[in-house]
């Protein structure tokens, strides 16, 4: 089962909103989902609600190896929380390198 966090289409004619979702890849666009991550609002005139996502549960599903679509990869970059996720990938494998020559070296 692939993954994906995507955004799924709602709202009304010429006024839409878009829910991001963590969903199979094989599930339609505004059909069945798994979780909700946050909402895209791009129709909202103050910038900073258009977008709400929850980092935790986003980080937790990239975690989980969940992969975001272009434009949801683009929201979370500007949100931040794929730097946080590179860092703590870069972090978990400096400390299991460093594990692992520890144990050579004290072997």
């Amino acid at each position: 089962m692939s993954v994906k966090i995507r955004l799924a289409r709602h709202g009304r004619k010429k006024l839409p909103y878009y829910r991001m979702v963590v969903a199979d890849s094989r599930y339609p666009r505004d059909g069945r989902f798994i979780e909700i991550l946050g909402i895209y609002q791009p129709l909202n005139k103050k910038e900073d609600e258009q977008v709400r996502v929850d980092e935790a549960k986003a980080l937790a599903w990239l975690g989980r190896g969940a992969t975001p679509s272009d434009t949801c990869r683009s929201i979370l970059r500007k949100q931040g929380i794929m730097k946080k996720f590179h860092e703590s990938k870069v972090a978990a494998k400096a400390a299991a390198k460093a594990e692992k020559g520890g144990e050579v070296a004290g072997t």
